[in-house]
C-alpha cells in the first residue's frame, strides 16, 4: 500500500474550505504519513500532473492558521466530471497511473454532490482492479443540499452572510418614504437552504425580509406581483430573498423567461443569474414602485471576514475524521455532521457510503415554509441559528484581511 496521502478541492469554493484541508493536512501528518500531495485545480489537475508537495507549503510556523482563515480553494477548483469507467479506460488508468507515481495510499476529496461523485467511480474502480488506495470524501458545499448529513461545512458561513447583509439591506430600504421593492437573488439551484437563511434577519431589532421564494415552491409570476401588490399596501418598502433557482410549475426556471444567455457545465448544470433582475423589471412594469435587484453573487461563498466559527470549527472537524477514516480502512465513504442537540448545540460525526450520497440532493422540508410559502418557521431557525454563531476575527495587515495563496505556476 501507498504511504503517502493526497488531497484535493473541488466544485465551489466556500470560506472554510480551507479549514478542511488543513484538517485533513494537520491529521496525515500526526498518523506519521510522509508527504502530503495536493492536486491543483482538483482531479483535472492530477491528470496534468499538477501536484504539489503540501508538506513543504505548510509545514511552517502560522502557514496552517493562515491558511483557516483565507476563503476560496487553495488548491485551486475544477468542475470536472469523471466518465462511466467503461466508456474512457484510458482515463482511469492515467489516475491511479498518477497515484502509483506518487506512492498514495490515501486520497482525499472536498467538495459537494459532483466531488462525491467522483470519489464513488474512484473508489468503484479501484475495487475493480484490486488497489488498496482508500477514498474519502470531506463534505463542503454552501448548497447544504449533500444527503445523510445534518448540513455542510461551507453553510454556516454563507448563512451568517446572508442574514447580516439582508439585515443592512432592510435598514437601508427604509430610509426614504416612498414605495420601493428590493429583490435579493441568493444562490441556491435547486435547494433553497441558502435563500431560507433570510429568516435569520428576522429579530427585535429588524422586520426582516417580507417574502423568502424557494425552489422548492412552485413559482407563479402573476401571484408574485400580487402578493407584492397587497404588501405594499400595508409598508411603503418591500425586501424579497429570492433563490436564483426559483422555477415555474412547468419545470423551466424563472430566470429563462429573460433573453439573456445560460452556459452549461461540465456535470450539465446551467448557469442561473439574473432572476431578481428580471423579477424585478416585472414589478416595475405592472406596478407603480421603484425597483432594485442585488444579486449576492459570488460574495456569499467568500466573505471570509463573516465567517462562523461554528462552521470553520466543524470544517476542520470532518477533515481530520476523514483522514482517520481512511487510516482505519474504509474507502468509498463520506464523513458526515450528526446533530446531537440543539441547546447546548453539539455535533459528532460519522461515515456514509459515498453511493448513498453521489448525485442526490437534499431539499429544505416544506413543514419549514409557512402556509402562504412566504417565510421560514420557527423549526427551520432552531435548525439554523446554532449554525452561524460566534465569530473568526480575520488577520489583518495594514488594516485589510491576510490571506494565504498559491502563485499560478
Amino acid at each position: 500500500m501507498g504511504i503517502n496521502a493526497i488531497v484535493g478541492q473541488s466544485g465551489g469554493p466556500t470560506c472554510v474550505i480551507n479549514s478542511s484541508l488543513a484538517g485533513v493536512f494537520s491529521a496525515c501528518r500526526r498518523h506519521g504519513v510522509q508527504k502530503v500531495f495536493g492536486m491543483r485545480h482538483g482531479v483535472q489537475g492530477l491528470l496534468k500532473d499538477e501536484v504539489i508537495d503540501l508538506t513543504e507549503a505548510l509545514d511552517a510556523p502560522g502557514k496552517l492558521s493562515l491558511l483557516r482563515h483565507t476563503p476560496a480553494s487553495y488548491l485551486g477548483s475544477c468542475r470536472y466530471k469523471l466518465p462511466e469507467s467503461g466508456q474512457m479506460e484510458a482515463v482511469y488508468q492515467a489516475i491511479f497511473d498518477a497515484l502509483r507515481r506518487y506512492d498514495i495510499g490515501y486520497f482525499f476529496y472536498i467538495g459537494g454532490n459532483d466531488s462525491m461523485d467522483t470519489i464513488l467511480k474512484l473508489s468503484d474502480y479501484a475495487a475493480k482492479i484490486g488497489s488498496d488506495i482508500r477514498f474519502v470524501g470531506v463534505p463542503k458545499t454552501i448548497d447544504n443540499d449533500l444527503t445523510h448529513t445534518d448540513h455542510t461545512p461551507g453553510y454556516g458561513s454563507a448563512a451568517k452572510y446572508i442574514g447580516t447583509t439582508i439585515k443592512e439591506l432592510v435598514r437601508d430600504s427604509t430610509i426614504y418614504d416612498l414605495k420601493s421593492v428590493t429583490v435579493v437573488e441568493i444562490m441556491g439551484r435547486n435547494a433553497g437552504w441558502l435563500t431560507a437563511a433570510a429568516a435569520l434577519a428576522k429579530a427585535e431589532d429588524c422586520e426582516g425580509v417580507d417574502m423568502i421564494c424557494l425552489p422548492e415552491v412552485p413559482f407563479n409570476v402573476d401571484h408574485f406581483v400580487e402578493k407584492v401588490e397587497r404588501m405594499q399596501r400595508e409598508k411603503p418598502s418591500i425586501v424579497i430573498a429570492v433563490s436564483e433557482g426559483v422555477k415555474l410549475e412547468d419545470g423551466r426556471y424563472v430566470c429563462e423567461l429573460a433573453d439573456d444567455v445560460h452556459a452549461v457545465d461540465a456535470f450539465g448544470h446551467k448557469a442561473l443569474t439574473g432572476t431578481a433582475r428580471f423579477l424585478a423589471n416585472t414589478v416595475a412594469r405592472r406596478l407603480d414602485t421603484k425597483t432594485r435587484c442585488i444579486e449576492l453573487s459570488t460574495l456569499q461563498r467568500c466573505a471570509g471576514h463573516l465567517t462562523s466559527r461554528t462552521d470553520i470549527t466543524e470544517a476542520y472537524q470532518v477533515g481530520g475524521a476523514a483522514a482517520k477514516a481512511a487510516f482505519e480502512g474504509h474507502t468509498g465513504e463520506m464523513v458526515a455532521l450528526d446533530r446531537i442537540s440543539n441547546a447546548p448545540y453539539q455535533c459528532g460525526t460519522s461515515l456514509h457510503p459515498i453511493s448513498e450520497v453521489a448525485n442526490l440532493e437534499k431539499k429544505v422540508p416544506l413543514e419549514w415554509v409557512n402556509a402562504d410559502h412566504t417565510a421560514m418557521t420557527e423549526e427551520f431557525l432552531a435548525y439554523a441559528l446554532p449554525l452561524v454563531q460566534a465569530e473568526l476575527t480575520p488577520i489583518y495587515v495594514e488594516g485589510l484581511p491576510h490571506h494565504i495563496y498559491l502563485p499560478e505556476a
